[in-house]
């Protein structure tokens, strides 16, 4: 039986197939993410050019900037928000609130919950290697540094947390995975944008592709459930700041193979592949129950909302 309604169709030629969405008259998700990708290093040499004039008008040393200090994050934040946002609007040609955004009476509060439930997950992690003898408790911040050292590292490390929090989030969760999502499904959303979420981490200290492959790729599916359960990224980004600093400025292990200064002084004696030694917890089997706790509270958290619109 011939379809008289597709025979009046005009057909689409080879490359328009390639580069443009079947559905609506904008690229296909993947062109989408490589352009926004080639934005955000254009504007990031932008903003790092103009980062290092200003520190040489006003003589400020930058090479003497901390990993995770918020002065030398703040460049990528606004690197990644502006990418993101005319990407958003030009090539996706959605608005920038749509990819998580809306500010409604949930979002202070998911951003709480969020903070303090993994809160809960690293202070059992904690226990947990404590109890079995996996780590070495060497004492607290304030017996070898000065109360207000201490003071300002747990500060800087929270704001530097927040930055990175947000603009993670808004990366991998936000633009990556709805992206990914509209073009190949959910399935493949969560798959994909994990697994680039993990490997931009290969360059941390002590990065392995052990580390990789284990818990940073478990570790982006974890931070989506969030928006999984809420369709916004407020859960997430709370989340990922609760995660980095009760990790490191809490119980004292390397965020991600990065010390930072910490309540607890303390060193891993465990075997490596449980306690992911020099990198965290993230590179070691401890990770694995310890998100399963965190998705059951996530959960538990969201379980009256409404359900969100089926994709």
């Amino acid at each position: 039986m011939i379809d008289r309604h597709a025979l009046s169709q005009p057909s689409r030629s080879f490359l328009t197939q390639i580069f443009l969405s079947p559905d609506e008259p904008r690229l296909r998700a993947g062109w989408r993410i490589v352009l926004q990708s080639i934005l955000l290093l254009v504007i990031l040499g932008m903003v790092s050019i103009l980062v290092v004039i200003v520190a040489g008008v006003v003589d400020y040393d930058v090479t003497a900037l901390q990993a995770l200090s918020p002065i030398d994050l703040i460049p990528t934040g606004i690197a990644m928000t502006l990418s993101v946002w005319i990407a958003r609007r030009l090539l996706d040609r959605r608005s920038f609130v749509s990819l998580g955004f809306r500010f409604d009476p949930h979002a202070p509060l998911d951003l709480l919950m969020g903070f303090l439930i993994t809160g809960v997950v690293m202070g059992v992690i904690y226990a947990i290697e404590a109890g079995t003898g996996w780590l070495r408790f060497d004492g607290w911040a304030w017996e070898t540094l000065p109360v207000g050292q201490v003071a300002l590292g747990l500060t800087g490390g929270l704001l530097g947390f927040i930055v990175v929090g947000y603009y993670e989030e808004l990366l991998y969760r936000g633009y990556h995975l709805q992206n990914i999502r509209d073009g190949m499904g959910i399935g493949w959303g969560l798959f994909l944008s994990s697994v680039i979420f993990a490997l931009s981490h290969l360059g941390n200290p002590n990065a392995t592709w052990y580390s990789t492959l284990l818990g940073l790729i478990a570790a982006g599916y974890f931070l989506a459930y969030g928006w999984v359960r809420t369709r916004q990224l407020w859960l997430s980004i709370g989340v990922h700041i609760g995660w980095n600093f009760f990790e490191g400025s809490v119980f004292g292990f390397p965020v991600s193979g990065i010390d930072v200064v910490g309540l607890i002084r303390q060193t891993p004696t465990g075997a490596v592949a449980v306690t992911g030694g020099p990198f965290g917890p993230e590179a070691g089997l401890i990770i694995l129950p310890a998100m399963a706790l965190g998705v059951g509270l996530i959960w538990l958290y969201t379980r009256g909302r409404l359900a969100p619109p089926q994709d």
